[in-house]
This record gives C-alpha cells, sequence and structure tokens, in this order.
C-alpha cells in the first residue's frame, strides 16, 4: 500500500477497537500495524486490555496470540474473558493462535497429554501440519487463495502472506483462505462475526495492511449486509 493509498483511506475508521491483552508477546507489533492505519485522532480509539466492559463495548475487537494454545487459553481463562469473548456480536479478529483458540480444540499438547479446550467458536479442530517432509514450523511467505469474505476485499488469489506455525485448520466448510505447505490447509477461517487468520497480517507487508483495513471498516452490520460464501475457489 503506497502513502497516497494510506492517506486516502485514514479518516474511514469509526467505532473502537479492541486488541485483547492476553499477555503474548505481540501484542505491540499487532498494535503498530493498526496505528500505521489510523489518523491520530483515530488511535485515540484503538486500545490494548483486558477490561471487559471495553471489550464488550468495543466496536471490533482483535484476539492476538503466540505460542501453545494450553498457555494462551489459561490465560483467557485466568482473564476471565472465555465467557466474555463467547458472548461478542461484533466483530472479532483472531490472528495466528487467536485464530486457533476461535476452534474447538488443539492437539498442541505442550507438557500434557490431554488436547487443548479451545472457545469453540467455529466448529473445527487444530492438528499438526501435515507438511510432508517440508520444515516445520512453516515459517515465511506463502500464497493464499482467498474466498469472497470482505476481509478479503481487494486481496488476490495468490498474493503472499507471512506464516509462523506448526499446527493448522483442515480445509472444511469454515475455510475462506486456502494454502499448500505439504498438505492443503485453512489459511483463514470464519464463522459469522468471527474470523481467523493463521497468518500475520501485521507482518504481511501491503496484503496484510489491506486486511487489517478491511477489518477496521467493519462493525456488526457487515454481517448483516454481507451475505458471502465461505468457500474458497478451486
Amino acid at each position: 500500500m503506497s502513502e497516497q493509498e494510506r492517506d486516502q483511506q485514514v479518516n474511514t475508521t469509526s467505532g473502537t477497537t479492541v486488541i485483547i491483552d492476553t499477555g503474548c508477546a505481540n501484542l505491540s507489533s499487532v498494535r503498530f500495524a493498526f496505528e500505521r492505519l489510523l489518523s491520530v485522532d483515530e488511535r485515540q480509539n484503538l486500545s490494548v486490555t483486558d477490561d471487559i466492559s471495553a471489550i464488550k463495548a468495543a466496536t471490533r475487537v482483535v484476539l492476538p496470540g503466540v505460542g501453545t494454545a494450553g498457555a494462551a487459553m489459561a490465560s483467557l481463562r485466568n482473564k476471565q474473558l472465555v465467557e466474555v469473548i463467547s458472548s461478542l456480536t461484533q466483530p472479532v479478529l483472531g490472528v495466528c493462535l487467536g485464530m486457533q483458540m476461535l476452534t474447538r480444540l488443539s492437539k498442541e499438547r505442550g507438557a500434557t497429554t490431554e488436547d487443548c479446550q479451545c472457545l469453540g467458536l467455529i466448529p473445527t479442530d487444530i492438528e499438526e501440519l501435515d507438511s510432508k517432509g517440508l520444515p516445520l514450523p512453516h515459517m515465511g511467505w506463502n500464497q493464499i487463495t482467498p474466498s469472497a469474505h470482505p476481509i478479503f476485499d481487494g486481496i488476490s488469489k495468490g498474493d503472499y502472506v507471512y506464516f509462523v506455525h506448526s499446527y493448522r485448520a483442515p480445509i472444511s466448510e469454515f475455510t475462506i483462505a486456502s494454502a499448500e505447505h505439504g498438505e492443503q490447509f485453512s489459511a483463514a477461517i470464519a464463522k459469522a462475526n468471527f474470523i481467523g487468520l493463521q497468518f500475520h497480517p501485521e507482518k504481511s507487508a501491503s496484503v496484510g495492511a489491506r486486511m487489517l483495513k478491511n477489518f477496521l471498516n467493519m462493525s456488526t452490520d457487515t454481517f448483516k449486509q454481507n451475505n458471502h460464501s465461505n468457500q474458497c475457489e478451486a
């Protein structure tokens, strides 16, 4: 995105955007990525917080995450945020591990012997990526095939985004973008107002910035007005 395009897009964001403070390490990079898309005045409506009232009142909510599913879910439980997130009706964007937390469970067990129970908002499960001999974690730039979901407005088949992960959601009816690293997997999933991106839009240059701007333009009305398909192109 050029400086001219960015200047044309600022001043279009209304309402408040809350990035949930999950205690993860990438909070600052996610916040800075949004700030670059906002005017000075609009940045006053962007916050990082675990305050329940602020999260419930936000126009849109971001759920970031890095690390393991078990640790991230434990943090949400400790902060009493599980039921809060589950009750949200505004647009919610899960990024990387944040996407995985939107699903039913993760088989990223870490030091435990049990699967990690997640938020259960998108009914699919997280399993280890079958890289078919390619390096894990899947790290670096890869192409995606997006659907017509509004998060991908202006994004084309074959655009590159930045991944860092070893676990994935399979291709399913909730897939809104696919990618391939050994096997084909869900690069993004969605159900109703909940959207998950497996890759890091904040590290994905102009393509990622466009997605974040698309999210900043969303509100509860977005999902009433858009009758889109979750299916990716073949």
